[in-house]
């Protein structure tokens, strides 16, 4: 059996559809959380959609869990301790233990605000790509 497995989110026109959440009490429309499908060890990630004018509707902390933000279509805003970050096409957002941390998508969005949120953590990762090494004598496939 190989370790590697595959699955389809859909194109960021299709993330809207989406349902889902960490369990039923917080489902939500716009939220598919990858790793529930994949057997993800280290890291986990959601891929997410908000129409204009949504918010989360709640603030959040890890004390455990690191988070990166990648925000790929529409504008909205992150609050984030005290402050308030906007974030468009092309952000991303690291955000670390013990920051309490909201997001909305801002009610002039030309569009719906659609991101990824990749998590990691309870130990530090090694430096990369200091773990890897070349196959130099692997033909490419194609």
């Amino acid at each position: 059996m190989n370790d590697y497995q595959v699955t389809e989110i859909g194109s960021l026109d299709q993330w809207r559809t989406h349902f889902g959440g960490f369990d039923e009490a917080r489902s939500r429309d716009g939220r598919r959380v990858v790793d529930h499908e994949l057997t993800m060890q280290y890291i986990g990630m959601t891929a997410n959609a908000l129409v204009p004018g949504e918010e989360a509707g709640y603030w959040h902390v890890h004390t455990r869990v690191e988070e990166l933000y990648v925000f790929l279509d529409g504008i909205g805003e992150m609050g984030l301790d005290d402050d308030i970050v906007q974030v468009r096409a092309g952000s991303v957002v690291r955000v670390g233990q013990g920051v309490v941390r909201t997001w909305r998508a801002r009610p002039d969005s030309p569009g719906e605000l659609r991101w990824l949120c990749i998590r990691a953590g309870g130990e530090e990762l090694p430096e990369m790509p200091n773990d890897s090494s070349r196959a130099p004598d692997r033909p490419m496939p194609w």
